[in-house]
């Protein structure tokens, strides 16, 4: 299945230049159909140039906590210097969307062309 979802224009570069392996979402119902080995095509808000990757894990959460826990700060696409904590998903999600859905940690790699 082929999936699309947009990013902002600094985690699509760290996906492109492959730094960034994780992408962080919601487990709303959109993302509930997603399975390994499925493609997703990323667009970039700020050009809509667009990026093939494919799904070769996935993990499940009540919260963003565990998957802080479990993936590096650059995988996650941060840089190394940042100090990064799940409350930074707030800027995304609500509280109550957090807790009504739960969250996803989607493994990438890229598709080579």
């Amino acid at each position: 299945m082929i999936h699309e979802m947009r990013l902002n224009n600094e985690p699509f570069n760290k996906i492109k230049e492959g730094t960034k392996t994780v992408e962080l979402r919601l487990l709303d119902e959109k993302r509930k159909t997603l399975r390994v080995g499925d493609k997703i095509i990323f667009t970039n808000r700020a050009n809509n140039e667009k990026i093939d990757v494919v799904i070769t894990n996935l993990f499940k959460a009540d919260s963003f906590e565990p998957i802080y826990e479990k993936y590096s700060k650059v995988a996650m696409g941060y840089n190394e210097e940042d100090d990064a904590k799940p409350e930074d998903m707030e800027e995304y999600y609500s509280k109550e969307e957090i807790k009504k859905y739960g969250c996803i940690a989607i493994e990438i790699e890229k598709v080579l062309k």
